[in-house]
């Protein structure tokens, strides 16, 4: 969590916003590809690619 409060400060500072959303999608994306490698959404992943 320290993590996240470090990048939560450096956004503030720096005034970054435009990373934050970015981040969510790189994350949200990789945790997608996680769960769908063994799992039934598999096949309706890979016709994205």
């Amino acid at each position: 969590m320290s993590f996240l409060a470090e990048f939560w400060k450096f956004l503030k500072v720096r005034k970054k916003f435009w990373l934050l959303p970015l981040l969510i999608m790189i994350v949200l994306f990789g945790v997608m590809l996680i769960l769908a490698e063994s799992s039934a959404l598999a096949p309706f992943i890979y016709t994205l690619f």
